[in-house]
């Protein structure tokens, strides 16, 4: 039996432990992790959120026309949108993230998306996440190529995913290591055996590219899992939020106690509401108010390291102006990108947003884009991470990013 497939039928690295992965992993780059290192996470909403019931564009007549069942309210009406700036009102759900805005750390960019117009969840996420539009075929993503320019010799959890599979944002070369969501990231493993860990070291100590990736697993999994038992231990017995704002607060933790992380990625599921979307109660707003929870939760729980740290939230696509007949909304185009962090220009809907009328819609039924999603991230990396524009043209390979179409 060949080596990695006994490692596997072990479950040496199963779905519960910290695995990295990479075949080019710690390659020495001129950037270090250092207390001060700019951090930046993303967070993928899965299945199309409607930024449309996230950013509420209040004052447009055609919004409660196109949805007489699923319209979030005027400000000034029971269940109405949490007013921004007298054009647009956030989806009282997100009330948690109100201090942020007020304080200038929350910012929006609304009509923005992907060049790439495509109603297929697995291809318009397959664009976001490779940052290549068009392009089904490219072997990395965005994430893995920055964290690549980034890399530094022996740091095995530069970059982090919380969830069971390495998503696409984070394949390549570079290494990722992965914390899995829920409670079972403490799990013991067989490897923690010492006898058998023992063994494994002996038998891959050697210079092949299998015995390296098996000492970068090994040691990624020893350095999260000691700050994850630390971190468990000033909990002090107290239960941690459930979902979305348990994991937030891990991460965190982690982030706090570990300055060698600095990319993260989490992707949340359930927002593919074609039927029963609701508007101030039901199915949306529920996840919403677990999601803006979470966020505010990820904020407070970084401390002093927010300071240092940009968030971003994203999805697919949007949804469609008009409510379908079941109480939804269908795949649509132009969405909603968020933007969190201490050093955003934020307490603004930043994008240059076109209106809901007939002849303004995206083939007749859907929110323009008119800011393309490569912009949004490029400014960041720009302005947070510090990147230049020739590194960042190698993270957004074939796109002209200038700096100048947004001003975030």
């Amino acid at each position: 039996m060949k080596r990695r497939k006994f490692i596997q039928q072990a479950g040496i690295f199963s779905a519960s432990s910290l695995i990295a992965v990479g075949s080019n992993a710690f390659v020495s780059r001129s950037i270090s992790a250092t207390p001060n290192s700019k951090r930046l996470i993303v967070i993928f909403l899965r299945g199309g959120i409607d930024g449309l019931s996230v950013v509420v564009p209040y004052t447009e007549t055609a919004y409660y026309q196109a949805r007489k069942r699923i319209a979030i309210p005027q400000p000034d009406k029971t269940g109405g949108v949490l007013d921004l700036d007298g054009k647009f009102g956030l989806h009282p759900s997100l009330a948690a993230l109100m201090p942020l805005w007020k304080q200038k750390n929350l910012a929006f960019v609304h009509a923005c998306g992907s060049p790439e117009s495509n109603r297929s969840h697995f291809d318009a996420q397959e664009y976001m996440e490779t940052g290549t539009p068009g392009v089904k075929y490219t072997k990395d993503g965005w994430m893995n190529r920055l964290s690549g320019l980034m890399s530094v010799e022996n740091n095995p959890i530069q970059a982090v995913n919380v969830g069971s599979t390495i998503p696409r944002i984070f394949t390549g070369n570079a290494a990722v290591a992965t914390i899995p969501a829920g409670r079972r990231t403490a799990k013991r493993l067989p490897i923690d055996n010492p006898q058998l860990a023992t063994a494994f070291d002996k038998l891959y100590s050697g210079n092949d590219a299998l015995s390296k990736t098996y000492r970068d697993a090994r040691q990624a999994r020893e350095a999260l899992m000691e700050s994850d038992v630390e971190m468990k231990l000033a909990n002090n017995g107290a239960p941690l939020p459930k979902g979305f704002s348990r994991d937030a607060q891990r991460l965190a933790r982690l982030m706090v106690r570990d300055s060698r992380i600095e990319l993260a990625f989490l992707a949340l599921g359930g927002w593919d509401t074609h039927i029963n979307q609701g508007n101030t109660k039901g199915q949306l707003a529920g996840r919403l108010k677990r999601l803006g929870d979470g966020l505010a939760t990820l904020q407070k729980e970084l401390g002093k390291v927010y300071k240092d740290t940009n968030i971003i939230v994203m999805s697919e696509f949007g949804r469609t102006v008009k409510e379908n007949g079941n109480g939804g909304t269908e795949h649509g185009y132009g969405n909603v990108m968020w933007l969190l962090g201490s050093n955003i220009n934020g307490g603004k809907v930043y994008g240059d947003f076109p209106g809901l009328s007939g002849d303004r819609l995206h083939q007749g039924r859907d929110l323009a884009v008119t800011t393309d999603f490569r912009d949004v991230i490029g400014k960041v990396l720009q302005n947070h991470m510090k990147l230049d524009k020739a590194n960042i043209s190698k993270i957004f390979p074939n796109y002209n990013f200038t700096g100048q179409k947004l001003k975030v």
